[in-house]
């Protein structure tokens, strides 16, 4: 059955009152759509896949330790027990294969670094995420690590163009998903709700990364564009773990792996660049000690923040118009973790995070108070 027809017929059989409108399919808005139809609630997600290329271009790493100073992400205790959970229940679920444990490794790039991790490793606190530090070349026929590096547990990806298309099947097998522009001038809301064309529903959330700022509820919000480029190389050895100093290289396929990724705030324009192209070789070059090849270049624009915590919550004025936004680089990790947590606020069944909630957006609330 074609998109089309499957458009039309979801649409003839569609209930007037539901529970919940999400607006937008990218890695937020499908998480939250499973974690809402776990809790027994009524939804239909209004989705342009054009729209998500962020979501649909990514490596889908998840990785508790990063950054320029390898240190333990943002909430990672918390979040990387939830990811387990949630992305293997949701793999039974769906039917499907997406999610994918496997070690990562990080070469030191200096002594400093090494004796730092060293220390570290003795950590408690690092116990569950530290498998090894090494001290001298550990994977040299793979990569360069002259002076070895950390090799980290609970890291991994998921494929989320899978994952993707099949929350959207999920939804249309229950008659909950339209692939249709989202107009937001047709939509009313009121003390009681929101309604749109022929549906009505309690709550409304926006789950479009960067597109929020085109809505007149949330165009105040502080979110960033960050061009990311990416690349998809061959190889001629299959490499058995995940790379990660500058780039990272992630299994795609057969001897094939997704390189990447520039963050880049100023050049916002659509498409590929030589210069990306550029960047993500040399870098690639610099980590793997192995020929590769490169056989495609993709790009997408994440919506980042300033604090690099994401934007959950609900409008200062107008209670039943939710969003979930700012998942920057991190989505894959942020958004079991934080759907779970707004679903159980929507049905008032717990808070938000201080650090995740809208209410630290000081622009948008001037603009109402």
């Amino acid at each position: 059955m074609s998109a089309f027809v499957r458009f039309i017929t979801v649409h003839k059989k569609l209930t007037n009152k539901i529970d919940y409108i999400i607006v937008g399919l990218g890695l937020a808005g499908a998480c939250l759509a499973l974690q809402l139809l776990k809790r027994g609630k009524r939804i239909l997600v209004y989705d342009t896949p054009s729209q998500n290329r962020a979501s649909s271009v990514a490596a889908g790493l998840f990785n508790p330790i990063t950054g320029k100073r390898i240190v333990k992400t943002w909430k990672a205790d918390e979040m990387f027990s939830y990811l387990f959970k949630f992305y293997q229940e949701a793999e039974s679920d769906l039917e499907i294969k997406f999610f994918y444990n496997s070690p990562l490794y990080t070469p030191f790039r200096a002594i400093e670094e090494q004796n730092e991790w060293m220390s570290k490793s003795a950590d408690d606190s690092f116990e569950n995420y530290i498998s090894q530090v090494t001290t001298e070349p550990t994977f040299g026929d793979e990569v360069n690590d002259p002076i070895g590096g950390i090799l980290l547990s609970q890291c991994g990806f998921i494929n989320t163009g899978i994952f993707l298309n099949g929350v959207r099947e999920l939804l249309l097998q229950k008659e909950s998903y339209l692939e249709e522009l989202w107009l937001e001038e047709k939509m009313k809301t009121s003390d009681n709700g929101v309604a749109y064309d022929n549906v009505s529903a309690e709550k409304i959330i926006y789950c479009t990364g960067i597109h929020a700022l085109q809505s007149k509820y949330f165009e105040m919000l502080p979110l960033k564009m960050l061009k990311g480029e990416v690349m998809t190389i061959k190889t001629t050895k299959i490499l058995n773990r995940i790379y990660n100093r500058g780039v990272y290289v992630v299994e795609s396929g057969e001897m094939e792996y997704k390189v990447g990724a520039t963050y880049d705030l100023v050049n916002l324009k659509p498409g590929v660049t030589p210069e990306g192209r550029m960047e993500l070789e040399q870098k690639v070059k610099d980590l793997l000690s192995i020929p590769f090849e490169v056989t495609h270049q993709d790009w997408g624009i994440r919506p980042s923040t300033v604090d690099r915590r994401p934007i959950i919550g609900q409008h200062p004025i107008e209670k039943n118009v939710l969003i979930f936004s700012g998942l920057g680089t991190k989505g894959v990790s942020l958004a079991p973790y934080f759907s779970g947590q707004l679903a159980d606020y929507i049905l008032g069944r717990g808070n938000l995070d201080k650090e995740a909630n809208i209410t630290r957006v000081k622009s948008l609330y001037s603009k109402f108070h």
